[in-house]
């Protein structure tokens, strides 16, 4: 079960590069049910080199309905599976990097403790945001994304004050619509 919030962003934080980054590629071979393939390219950092290419993983997913909290099933891809089935997509081709910027103190309304939830997995690490910044068609656009181990946890989050909109139901804010808008440049461009 994968549940998470969507926010448009008032600007992106400084200090980027000091983040684990991915740059990921993702095509669609359905929107209804969402069926899509990915390469997820992970970069290192390092103090002397900069970034440098990681680890490349390539796979399929299945996402159940709902914008909130779906099913999520990932499928291991070879490379040449992945390449094979990214020629299969229609629509726009998503292609985007991802910093990973951990939450150090998370805030949260009417008295939640995450301590205290009971659904909240022992090795879960901390919250993350997920933040996009997209290339191509959608160069300029930005989303954040935050997962959270159980619904209790994500209903009672406060965003950072950078966050603006809370945009997780606006289904014109999912990778899957943007690979079959028409208008890249308009509707969809958070303002």
């Amino acid at each position: 079960m994968e549940i998470e919030r969507k926010y448009t962003i008032a600007h992106l934080p400084e200090n980027l590069s000091s983040y684990p980054v991915r740059k990921i590629e993702q095509g669609y071979l359905s929107t209804d049910p969402v069926v899509r393939v990915r390469s997820d390219v992970r970069f290192e950092c390092s103090a002397d080199a900069g970034y440098k290419k990681g680890s490349a993983e390539y796979y399929l997913t299945y996402k159940g309905s709902g914008t909130y909290a779906h099913e999520e099933y990932n499928l291991p891809l070879t490379q040449e599976s992945y390449s094979h089935l990214l020629s299969k997509c229609d629509g726009t081709v998503i292609t985007k990097t991802r910093y990973n910027i951990p939450i150090s103190a998370p805030k949260f309304r009417n008295g939640y403790d995450p301590a205290a939830d009971k659904g909240t997995p022992e090795d879960f690490r901390g919250l993350v945001i997920e933040l996009d910044v997209f290339r191509g068609a959608y160069d300029g656009l930005h989303f954040a994304e935050v997962e959270f181990p159980t619904a209790a946890m994500g209903d009672a989050f406060i965003p950072p004050e950078w966050f603006t909109a809370d945009v997780t139901g606006d289904r014109r804010f999912s990778n899957s619509f943007l690979s079959v808008c028409s208008d890249p440049q308009g509707l969809t461009r958070p303002h």
